[in-house]
Protein backbone atom coordinates (compact mmCIF):
# COMPACT_ATOMS: atom_id res chain seq x y z
CA UNK A 1 0.00 0.00 0.00
CA UNK A 2 1.81 3.35 -0.95
CA UNK A 3 1.46 6.36 1.09
CA UNK A 4 0.10 4.91 4.22
CA UNK A 5 0.11 7.63 7.09
CA UNK A 6 -1.05 7.60 10.89
CA UNK A 7 -3.97 9.66 11.43
CA UNK A 8 -4.31 9.24 15.55
CA UNK A 9 -2.22 6.71 17.66
CA UNK A 10 -3.63 5.82 21.37
CA UNK A 11 -1.45 3.68 24.05
CA UNK A 12 -3.30 1.03 25.46
CA UNK A 13 -3.25 -1.25 28.74
CA UNK A 14 -0.29 -3.55 28.65
CA UNK A 15 2.41 -1.48 26.50
CA UNK A 16 -0.18 -1.77 23.10
CA UNK A 17 -1.17 1.26 20.62
CA UNK A 18 -4.08 1.36 18.81
CA UNK A 19 -3.30 3.17 15.38
CA UNK A 20 -5.60 4.48 13.29
CA UNK A 21 -4.28 5.17 9.60
CA UNK A 22 -4.85 7.68 6.82
CA UNK A 23 -7.24 4.76 4.95
CA UNK A 24 -9.49 4.51 8.28
CA UNK A 25 -7.94 0.64 8.98
CA UNK A 26 -7.10 0.84 12.71
CA UNK A 27 -4.17 -2.01 14.10
CA UNK A 28 -3.39 -3.33 17.73
CA UNK A 29 0.06 -3.15 17.92
CA UNK A 30 2.03 -4.18 20.60
CA UNK A 31 5.37 -2.62 21.79
CA UNK A 32 6.71 -5.24 23.63
CA UNK A 33 7.98 -7.48 20.68
CA UNK A 34 10.35 -4.81 19.80
CA UNK A 35 12.32 -4.83 23.49
CA UNK A 36 14.49 -8.15 22.80
CA UNK A 37 15.68 -6.97 19.36
CA UNK A 38 15.95 -2.90 20.68
CA UNK A 39 16.78 -2.96 24.28
CA UNK A 40 15.91 1.06 25.01
CA UNK A 41 12.55 0.68 23.86
CA UNK A 42 11.84 -0.90 27.56
CA UNK A 43 12.49 2.75 28.63
CA UNK A 44 8.71 2.70 27.82
CA UNK A 45 7.65 0.46 30.48
CA UNK A 46 7.41 3.66 32.34
CA UNK A 47 3.39 4.31 31.86
CA UNK A 48 4.55 7.85 32.13
CA UNK A 49 6.55 7.75 28.77
CA UNK A 50 4.49 5.29 27.49
CA UNK A 51 1.52 7.31 27.28
CA UNK A 52 3.45 10.19 25.90
CA UNK A 53 3.08 9.09 22.27
CA UNK A 54 2.97 11.18 19.16
CA UNK A 55 2.61 11.12 15.66
CA UNK A 56 6.14 12.41 13.90
CA UNK A 57 7.21 13.48 10.70
CA UNK A 58 3.77 13.94 9.03
CA UNK A 59 2.43 10.92 10.20
CA UNK A 60 5.46 8.37 8.76
CA UNK A 61 6.23 7.30 12.72
CA UNK A 62 4.61 7.25 16.28
CA UNK A 63 7.59 8.50 18.59
CA UNK A 64 7.97 9.23 22.30
CA UNK A 65 11.67 10.61 22.31
CA UNK A 66 14.06 11.51 18.75
CA UNK A 67 15.93 7.98 19.40
CA UNK A 68 12.50 6.15 20.18
CA UNK A 69 10.31 5.74 17.22
CA UNK A 70 8.25 3.06 15.07
CA UNK A 71 7.57 3.47 11.44
CA UNK A 72 4.32 3.62 9.99
CA UNK A 73 5.49 0.17 8.07
CA UNK A 74 6.19 -1.18 11.14
CA UNK A 75 3.22 -0.53 12.71
CA UNK A 76 1.33 -1.48 9.86
CA UNK A 77 3.08 -4.54 8.87
CA UNK A 78 3.67 -6.10 12.24
CA UNK A 79 0.20 -4.98 14.13
CA UNK A 80 -3.20 -6.94 14.22
CA UNK A 81 -6.26 -5.66 12.86
CA UNK A 82 -9.26 -4.64 14.51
Amino acid sequence: MKNIKIKKVMPQKDLQLLVEFSNSTKKLYNVKQLFKQFPDYKMLEHRSLFEQAYIDCGGCSVAWTPEIDISEWELWDNGKLI
